[in-house]
């Protein structure tokens, strides 16, 4: 059985002449094969497009820079502007899920989670203090 790429929960499939025999020696009738999809652990799908959560440091996210993010083929490289904020949303076009029915593929969501470091060295703890003061925020 070959499913085909872009198929989701729900869809159908019919396989002809694989079904039972017909009454009275009749011909085989049609198979149908109906599909769930299992989710994924770390991407999630939205029609054609896929969505992954991406933690990024507060330092990226302040100062920007390059990450790689997984996608369905392997990783891409994505630039993160200085100032990103938690949950701002990044898309790459035709890296999601192909068209059932047709040419193309849906794009890619990638969320940024800004992860706040919890164990800070005292050398950390005193710069960023020291850019609090910078800043007016104590």
């Amino acid at each position: 059985l070959k499913i085909p790429p872009g198929v989701e929960t729900g869809s159908r499939l019919r396989l002809r002449g694989e079904g039972e025999e017909g009454e009275f020696g009749g011909p085989k009738g049609d198979l149908y094969v109906f599909i769930y999809v299992e989710p994924h652990e770390f991407f999630e799908r939205d029609g054609n497009d896929i969505l992954c959560r991406i933690p990024l440091s507060m330092t990226i996210a302040a100062l920007g820079g390059n990450i790689e993010v997984p996608t369905l083929n392997g990783n891409e490289k994505i630039k993160i502007p200085k100032g990103t904020q938690h949950g701002k949303i990044f898309r790459l076009k035709g890296k999601g899920v192909p068209h059932l029915r047709g040419y193309g593929r849906g794009d890619q969501l990638v969320q940024t989670l800004i992860e706040i470091p919890t164990n800070l060295s005292k050398k950390e703890e005193n710069l960023l203090k020291e850019l609090a003061k910078l800043r007016d925020e104590i």
